[in-house]
């Protein structure tokens, strides 16, 4: 780790010192005023859902950690498990099972067997936001979760972070400056404390359905998230892919 790496590994730890535990918020969490009154309105008209802080899914001794952008309304927030009960969840969970970090078959409840194998899944903001979009004020106010689940993951090698939202996010909870790592779909980026960051596009139903992200698009990302978790190397911010340059936020990224 050169120098600027341990400078942002310590101001990481300053941001991380917040929050006690490997980075997941109390269930009666109010950092965010909107997220959780949105919450209880969902409580009130389905008691029987999670309608809570989602708490992140797998060992914190993983080497591969995966960052989506937040609960979905009939997905996490429902079911209680990130990316479980949506379609999200199956390209996901399947692609991860592909590769070999999830075993078990997923079924879309929280109680259907999944297990991470060497891998964790997050998500940048912990609570469902109104339409999937959280303000950007809300994404830092979770950024402190972020920050201690990352520092609190001894053999994280790769990350990655499943749309725009969720990768500025990474970089913010390892306090790195955005404008030398930009998003796009297929970039691997060696960050100064020694992690990859690789990016791809959401797996939302919006862009799974529209053809911006193909299965084997997603695929691609996984399988060098194999390669770099079993001791292979990247090239610095290489393309994974040659689907073009990104091309901004639609929908959840």
């Amino acid at each position: 780790m050169n120098g600027g790496g341990r400078a942002a590994a310590e101001r990481q730890r300053k941001a991380a010192a917040t929050v006690v535990g490997g980075g997941d918020p109390p269930p009666d969490c109010r950092r965010c005023p909107r997220l959780a009154a949105w919450r209880e309105e969902q409580a009130a008209a389905f008691p029987d859902w999670h309608n809570a802080p989602v708490a992140s899914f797998g060992p914190l001794d993983a080497a591969l950690l995966v960052v989506g952008l937040a609960p979905g309304r009939r997905g996490a927030n429902r079911t209680g498990r990130v990316f479980t009960g949506d379609g999200a969840g199956k390209i996901l969970f399947d692609t991860l099972g592909r590769f070999g970090f999830i075993a078990g078959r997923y079924d879309g409840r929280a109680d259907d067997g999944l297990r991470p194998v060497d891998c964790r899944i997050t998500n940048a903001v912990r609570c469902l936001p109104p339409e999937n979009r959280p303000t950007v004020a809300e994404i830092a106010s979770c950024g402190p979760f972020l920050a201690a689940e990352i520092a609190a993951m001894p053999r994280l090698r790769t990350v990655v972070a499943l749309g725009a939202v969720a990768h500025a996010a990474t970089l913010a909870a390892l306090t790195l400056r955005p404008a030398g790592y930009r998003f796009a779909h297929g970039a691997a980026h060696d960050l100064p404390n020694g992690l990859v960051l690789i990016d791809s596009y959401h797996c939302s139903r919006q862009n799974t359905n529209t053809g911006r992200l193909t299965p084997e698009m997603f695929a691609d990302v996984f399988a060098a998230a194999r390669r770099i978790t079993d001791g292979g190397g990247a090239p610095a911010d290489a393309r994974l892919s040659e689907d073009g340059p990104a091309k901004g936020l639609s929908g959840r990224p």
